[in-house]
């Protein structure tokens, strides 16, 4: 298998520019061999676009040309591709211009003349890189192939778990809830639930239930017949007999009223519905998978949600990570998301810088694989190159760094950097008290203590022994 994976391998792409004639003969005769493409170009200018062309690797310039200069060269290949290897060379050597060049992003500075053998040998080493980074790009594709469940990507335990989860669940399941914040890929979980499960030839019906107006819910759920209502100028079928012979999808179900929560009940219990406005009572064969981002077991502790509904609900229940929780998942869902935006806007993409990727790995991911998603449809846009930079990312990404200075550039004190980082976690859960004080690895208790002396505190007012309210937000 290796070695056909080597054979299908594009060859490696030297570029070579420089004013003399003879000493790009030498160079393209020593370095030409299987599986590598030497071109050559005396005229600086057209040299620099060549370098600029799709699939190359390895770039060599002279320093001083007419024209154009090396370092200017240098300049330009990192500004679009800086996964290209450019090597300098020149004949006047200055401790001064090596160190320049580095710092500009070069990754050799060599003398001319130069030996056949410290050549071949120095620029060896560039080719073999590029050559594994090849490689590697064929594996991560092959391994985003391996790891994947319906459209799921991921191998880390954490998600390895949930494919284990579907698996098991999906032939036998009536009912399945699926908890993860918003962005996890609740609804992903349920395609792939769907598509492994015996009901996978019928439809998949999708309801929010968050985006449901309350007075609509009943015949958004259940049906209407004509002139049940003010607007009924037909018969309609609900989202249960749409499902029929299928599943339905609820998602956000714990955004649903409390009257229709017992209306939900008596459906999943006798699989019939009645719709708006008719006594007869329609049966319907389905499965139910239901969604949330909240936490429904502390609703039903708060009178929120109905108690006999959860269980209903949720006899198997497969609990979804957060994308920061599963960040050795992030480079398989780079290359899955590249290669689909790449494709979708007929991009020449092949990866992503390094400075790009350490960012990405350093982002706090509030929106989880949405996010980063979304994140993908932007950089492939804007790409203009066939490497997404740093440059091509949102702005959003680029400056959110979380330092001491996150609220602001002014220094602070260690209590200032916990109160920022505890009101940015409440953020992001939508001041969920109970789950910011999970992530924080803190009681509910000693965040409400921390939250009252920090108001109190900034108020310039005595802090005196607090209690949590009985109820949270």
């Amino acid at each position: 298998m290796s070695s056909q994976r080597t054979e299908q391998l594009r060859p490696i792409r030297i570029v070579a520019i420089d004013d003399n004639a003879e000493f790009l003969g030498f160079v393209a005769q020593v370095l030409s061999e299987k599986d590598t493409e030497v071109v050559t170009e005396s005229d600086p200018r057209k040299g620099l676009a060549r370098a600029l062309e799709q699939h190359t690797d390895v770039v060599l310039s002279d320093l001083m040309m007419p024209g154009l200069t090396g370092l200017e060269i240098l300049e330009e290949i990192v500004k679009v591709n800086p996964t290209v290897s450019v090597i300098l060379l020149t004949g006047e050597y200055s401790a001064e211009s090596a160190v320049k060049a580095i710092q500009l992003g070069a990754s050799d500075y060599l003398t001319k003349p130069i030996a056949i053998e410290l050549l071949h040998g120095r620029v060896g080493k560039f080719v073999a890189v590029a050559r594994e980074r090849l490689r590697a790009a064929q594996l991560s594709r092959e391994i985003v192939e391996s790891f994947q469940l319906e459209g799921i990507v991921g191998w880390s335990p954490l998600m390895l778990q949930v494919f284990d989860s579907i698996r098991r669940v999906a032939p036998h399941f009536r009912s399945v809830l699926v908890r993860g914040a918003t962005g996890t890929g609740k609804e992903l979980v349920a395609r792939s639930l769907h598509n492994l499960s015996p009901f996978r030839t019928g439809p998949f019906v999708v309801c929010n239930c968050a985006a449901v107006v309350e007075t609509l819910f009943e015949s958004e759920l259940f049906g209407h017949i004509r002139g049940a209502f003010t607007g009924a100028v037909d018969d309609r079928k609900g989202y249960f007999e749409q499902a029929h012979k299928g599943t339905l999808f609820l998602d956000e179900i714990g955004d649903t009223p409390p009257g229709i929560q017992a209306k939900l009940l008596r459906v999943l219990q006798d699989h019939k519905v009645q719709r708006v406005g008719s006594p007869t009572l329609r049966e319907v064969d389905l499965q139910v998978i239901t969604a949330t981002n909240r936490d429904l077991r502390t609703m039903v502790a708060e009178k929120q949600f109905r108690e006999d509904l959860y269980y209903r609900i949720a006899p198997v229940e497969i609990l979804l990570p957060r994308l920061f929780e599963r960040k050795e998942d992030l480079p398989l869902l780079e290359r899955h998301f590249l290669e689909r935006f790449a494709n979708q806007f007929r991009k020449p993409l092949v990866g992503i810088s390094r400075k790009a990727q350490i960012l990405l790995a350093s982002y706090g991911w509030p929106g989880n694989v949405r996010e980063l998603e979304n994140v993908f449809a932007h950089a492939c846009m804007m790409s203009q190159s066939e490497v997404i930079d740093v440059h091509d990312l949102p702005e959003a990404i680029r400056n959110a760094q979380f330092s001491v200075s996150d609220a602001g550039t002014d220094l602070c004190s260690l209590e200032e950097v916990q109160r920022r980082h505890i009101v940015r976690v409440l953020k992001l859960v939508n001041n969920n008290k109970n789950e910011a004080a999970n992530i924080l690895g803190i009681s509910r208790t000693t965040l409400y203590r921390f939250l009252t002396d920090s108001d109190e505190k900034e108020q310039g007012m005595p802090v005196p022994p607090s209690t949590p309210p009985s109820s949270d937000n």
